[in-house]
C-alpha cells in the first residue's frame, strides 16, 4: 500500500517516466496571486461546491496549471497528450509498474481542485476552467484496490491500497465512525472528523474531503489544515538557533511557566482554516524588556495548540457534533508540554498511540 504526502504535484513524460519540472510542493504560494483571480472572478462558491476544497495555492490544481502556463512548450505536449500529471502517490506506481499505471485513489484526487467529490469523476467545468487538458490525468479508483504490481527484483508485489497521509491517519487512529476525530502534529496542523457518508459543506472555513473509498462505500471528512506547526519548532532551530534540537523546546517552555504575556502566529506560509488568508504573516505579540528566549519559545509551542483550538470549534460547529476525545500523531505528540496544553485547552481528553 501506499500513502503519501498530499497535493504535491508531478507532471512527467508518458515516454521515458522523466519529470518535465521539480515538483511543486503543497506549501509551494507562487500561485497565490492566480487564486486571488480566480475569487474575484466569483468562482468560489462553485469550486467548493464540486471540490469541498477553498480556492487556495495549497491544491494542485492551480500548481499544474502554474506549470502549463509558466513553463516554455509543456502545455503544447500536455495538449498533445505526452505527459502525466499526478500527486506523488500516482508518481509513484507508475515507477513502481514501470509506466503500466497511471492511476490514483479518491482521497487524493479529491485534494486537487479538479475532482467533483459527489460524482466521483474529474470535472469538465474545472478543467476548462483552470486549462487542464484531461488527458493529463490518472484514473480514480476508491482507495482500496488493485491499482497494479510493483515489480520489485524479479518479484511481483500487488499495489492493493492507496490514501492520502492524513485519511490514512484517520483511518488507522480508527476513527471509523462518524464523529471521531484526529489531529497530526507534522510540520503542519491536520485535523480531521469522520462525517460517514455524508458530505458536510462547511460553514466555518474548512474543507469537505474523500477520507476514502471502501467496501463499495466512500466516506467523507471534514478537515482543518494548519500550514506551519512543526515547522514553527524547526524555525526556532535552524532560524533562530536558540534551540539545539525539536525536544529541546519542551525543557525551556517549562521555564517559561506562568508567563503568559507572548503570543505567536506562525503564518510564515499565510494561514490555512479557518482563516485561508494567503497574504497573512508571523507576528509576535506582547513583548517586553522582560520577554526572554524561554517566553518565545513557549508561545511558539503553544501556537499550535490554538491553531487547533480554532480548528476544532468550527468543526464542531460545522458538524453539530461534540468531541469526546481527540486522537493524535505526529512528531510534536512527543512533546508533553504541548499535549497537556492542548488538552487543557481544548477541555478534552487527548490519547495519543503507546
Amino acid at each position: 500500500g501506499i500513502t503519501n504526502q498530499r497535493e504535491t504535484t508531478v507532471l512527467w513524460d508518458r515516454k521515458t517516466g522523466q519529470p518535465v519540472y521539480p515538483a511543486i510542493v503543497w506549501q509551494d504560494t507562487r500561485t497565490s496571486d492566480y487564486c486571488k483571480m480566480l475569487q474575484e472572478q466569483g468562482h468560489a462558491d462553485s469550486i467548493s461546491e464540486k471540490t469541498g476544497l477553498v480556492i487556495d495555492s495549497y491544491f494542485s490544481g492551480t500548481k499544474v496549471h502554474w506549470m502549463l502556463q509558466e513553463v516554455p512548450g509543456l502545455r503544447q505536449r500536455a495538449e498533445a497528450g505526452e505527459l502525466c500529471f499526478g500527486t506523488i502517490d500516482s508518481w509513484l506506481v507508475w515507477k513502481l509498474t514501470k509506466g503500466r499505471r497511471h492511476v490514483t485513489d479518491y482521497s487524493n484526487a479529491s485534494r486537487t481542485l479538479l475532482y467533483n467529490i459527489h460524482s466521483l469523476d474529474w470535472d469538465e467545468d474545472l478543467l476548462q476552467l483552470l486549462g487542464v487538458p484531461r488527458s493529463l490525468l490518472p484514473t480514480v479508483h476508491p482507495s482500496a484496490h488493485l491499482f497494479g504490481e510493483a515489480e520489485i527484483d524479479g518479484f511481483r508485489i500487488p499495489i492493493a491500497g492507496i490514501a492520502g497521509d492524513q485519511q490514512a491517519a484517520l483511518f488507522g487512529q480508527a476513527c471509523h465512525e462518524n464523529g471521531m476525530a484526529k489531529n497530526t502534529y507534522g510540520t503542519g496542523c491536520f485535523m480531521l472528523m469522520n462525517t460517514g457518508e455524508t458530505a458536510i459543506p462547511s460553514e466555518k472555513g474548512l474543507l469537505t474531503t474523500i477520507a476514502w473509498g471502501l467496501n463499495g462505500k466512500v466516506n467523507y471528512a471534514l478537515e482543518g489544515s494548519v500550514f506551519i506547526a512543526g515547522a514553527a519548532i524547526q524555525w526556532l532551530r535552524d532560524g533562530l538557533r536558540i534551540i539545539d534540537e525539536a525536544k529541546d523546546a519542551q525543557y525551556f517552555a517549562r521555564k517559561a511557566a506562568g508567563r503568559d504575556e507572548v503570543f505567536m502566529v506562525p503564518a510564515f506560509a499565510g494561514l490555512g482554516a479557518p482563516y485561508w488568508d494567503m497574504y497573512a504573516r508571523g507576528a509576535i505579540f506582547g513583548l517586553t524588556r522582560d520577554t526572554g528566549k524561554n517566553d518565545l519559545i513557549k508561545a511558539t509551542l503553544e501556537s499550535l495548540a490554538y491553531q487547533t483550538k480554532d480548528v476544532l470549534q468550527a468543526m464542531q460547529e460545522d458538524a453539530g457534533i461534540q468531541l469526546k476525545t481527540l486522537n493524535v500523531d505526529g512528531g510534536a505528540t512527543t512533546n508533553n508540554y504541548l499535549m497537556q496544553f492542548q488538552a487543557d485547552l481544548l477541555n478534552v481528553p487527548v490519547e495519543r498511540p503507546a
